[in-house]
């Protein structure tokens, strides 16, 4: 099992550095969040600068909120990224759940899970060089990976899931180790019902914050911000971030028995220094 890394939301200049320290480490990826009505670095442009400066780790959207974006675009940005990263570029989508994000860019919410299948339909044309109207030509650039970037889904819900065995090459799980079982199970067996070969690949999240008081005072302060749309949600996740050395080990040791490939830890302070503790913790 490996380990990635996804960064908090602070100013983008300071996300390069987190890239470059990141690649240094020992960290298999590192992801960026989407969100729209949100103080955050744009993610496909975020991924661009990262990918400039690093050479090793893999990028990765965490999760990239398709519904909100015109899917030949997305799907040129994907190739374009896929081309500049030497196949080092990870896609994760999402349909997303907060109504103001649709609202701010004129798009429906009830519709985003059928949407979501019209655009991938659409990506994988593009990716193939396929037109994908009558008339026209392909949409490049030619990607390195064949068929695609690796793509992987979050989400819950079963639409979500069964996405991943008929599009995907794996699951992102922001779920605890106590609900993640079962939904690995599930892509497990939606997988094998698909008669796709192997197994897909699983990444579990963490919610963490390592360090002195001041950077877990950080870390909550953030999460709680971010969820203040759903006090429930807010509660559950704050309850559920690491933020001691015992509580990030054992977690981390608990997906590693539930079957994971990858656990992300999803920092929420800006403290760099992060990168350095976790990795020292977990190696």
């Amino acid at each position: 099992m490996t380990l990635g890394l996804a960064v908090p939301f602070v100013d983008p200049v300071m996300l390069v550095a987190w890239a470059r320290r990141a690649d240094a480490g020992p960290y298999g990826r590192i992801g960026v969040p989407d969100r729209i009505v949100y103080d955050n670095p744009e993610t496909m442009i975020m991924l661009a600068a990262m990918t400039a400066v690093t050479e090793r780790i893999r990028v990765q959207s965490e999760v990239v909120l398709a519904p909100l974006r015109d899917p030949v675009l997305l799907a040129k940005q994907s190739a374009t990224l896929d081309r500049l990263s030497g196949g080092r570029f990870t896609l994760g989508l999402g349909v997303g759940a907060r109504e103001d994000d649709f609202q701010a860019v004129g798009t429906d919410h009830a519709s985003r899970g059928r949407r979501m299948d019209e655009q991938l339909a659409t990506m994988r044309k593009v990716w193939a060089g396929e037109p994908v109207a009558p008339g026209l030509g392909p949409v490049g650039p030619a990607l390195v990976s064949a068929g695609g970037p690796e793509l992987l889904f979050g989400g819950f819900a079963q639409p979500a899931l069964a996405r991943i065995a008929r599009w995907g090459a794996g699951y992102i799980c922001p779920a605890p180790p106590g609900y993640a079982g079962a939904l690995f199970e599930l892509v497990r067996r939606q997988w094998k019902d698909a008669g796709r070969p192997g197994e897909p690949l699983l990444v579990a999240q963490i919610n963490v914050a390592l360090g002195p008081e001041s950077t877990v005072a950080e870390a909550r302060e953030s999460l709680l911000r971010y969820y203040a749309f759903a006090p429930e949600l807010a509660a559950q996740a704050l309850g559920a971030m690491a933020t001691t050395a015992k509580e990030i080990r054992e977690t981390v040791a608990a997906y590693r028995d539930l079957g994971a490939h990858e656990v992300m830890l999803s920092c929420w302070s800006g403290d760099i220094e992060q990168i350095d503790r976790l990795a020292d913790l977990l190696a």
